[in-house]
């Protein structure tokens, strides 16, 4: 017969529990009921942040397309000139002008219903895939717990992760979308001249899509992949890295000025508006020449050597016929109307997340 014994230690003056010999795997029963529950209420809570993403980023990417296409429309055309001929247009204002009095208003929004689905999908991508990215740095790389924020290099790095990601869903929309906004009659590659049905002045997406694919197949489609990649990669990383050091700025400012906390501090709509502005700007003009040689290389023109273009022969070429100022051409008023598009974005985003908390 085998008797329990009590072991007494009074070193701490405790009183000694007793070793009833029940296995631990029998006395937390409770312990291991739970766990199943809390991790479905765990994937319920991510699938819901997921969803949320989603939406209000296709919302805001939609609403920021809006106000920026004309503009971008003019940088697309200012950035696509024939580097061999005489320049059409002398800068942002002559552009918009021209293309004003030869189409009107409305030819400044050619080709808008492409990007206005790619800007939802593009949008809603780079929120989602943000959320995951800081998910996935804080379970695998840093020693970060779920409910402390992560360091601003984590949040840039992020920020890189879901660009990188997007870029290769974005490419065949932006492909669509510099292929109708350039003027018809500019001279363009060969292997992606219209045929009859892209002579027509009203050019649709899915007859660009059709040529497309009929000339090059699925791979015509990320012609100009590595310009997307870098641009979004590294303007991304700057987009959300500018976001949330502005925020945080602007947060502990008003922390202090109230005694409270800067996670407690709300921002007043035109502070948010400030730092979704600065991370704009910040997004386009660091890695402009990357989308600048993208926007040559998919309008398609060819270099006069015949040779279908390259990312880095491209650059070269636009180095070396125009210096530094031909990689930053309409870059002036791409930062200009990226303020206004990415404020709306991120104050869309951030106050829908905080209304449906």
């Amino acid at each position: 017969m085998t008797t329990t014994t009590t072991r007494c230690d009074t070193r701490d003056g405790n009183i000694p529990a007793m070793d009833t010999g029940t296995p631990e795997s029998v006395a937390k029963p409770s312990i291991m009921a739970e766990s199943p529950s809390l991790a479905i209420t765990n994937v319920q809570e991510q699938g819901s942040e997921a969803l949320k993403d989603i939406a209000f980023g296709s919302l805001a990417g939609t609403v920021g397309k809006i106000v920026e296409y004309p503009f971008d429309t003019v940088k697309v055309r200012l950035q696509s000139q024939p580097d061999h001929l005489p320049l059409r247009y002398i800068g942002p204002l002559d552009c918009f002008r021209q293309s004003v009095s030869q189409d009107g208003l409305r030819g400044l929004y050619r080709g808008v219903s492409a990007p206005l689905a790619g800007a939802a999908a593009e949008t809603a991508c780079l929120f989602w895939s943000y959320s995951v990215a800081q998910d996935l740095l804080k379970s695998s790389v840093l020693d970060v717990k779920d409910d402390e924020d992560l360091p601003l290099s984590a949040l840039i790095t992020a920020g890189a992760m879901s660009g990188g990601l997007t870029a290769t869903i974005l490419t065949p929309i932006e492909l669509v979308k510099c292929r109708m906004q350039v003027p018809l009659q500019s001279p363009l590659d060969p292997t992606l001249r219209p045929g009859v049905g892209l002579m027509s002045a009203s050019l649709s997406p899915f007859t660009v899509v059709s040529d497309v694919f009929r000339r090059e197949g699925l791979r015509g489609f990320w012609r100009g992949h590595t310009g997307t990649f870098l641009r979004e990669t590294g303007g991304t990383a700057a987009w959300f890295g500018a976001w949330e050091a502005i925020t945080l700025f602007l947060k502990t400012r008003l922390a202090r000025q109230q005694h409270i906390q800067p996670s407690e501090a709300m921002l007043p709509l035109s502070q948010q508006m400030l730092s979704g502005a600065v991370a704009g700007m910040a997004y386009n003009f660091l890695f402009y020449p990357a989308d600048t040689i993208k926007s040559k290389i998919q309008t398609g023109e060819l270099s006069l050597t015949g040779v279908r273009p390259t990312f880095l022969g491209t650059g070269r070429e636009l180095w070396r016929v125009h210096g530094l100022k031909g990689l930053y051409r309409g870059c002036g008023i791409t930062v200009a109307r990226s303020a206004p598009s990415s404020a709306l974005i991120f104050t869309i985003v951030s106050n829908l997340k905080e209304a449906f908390a």
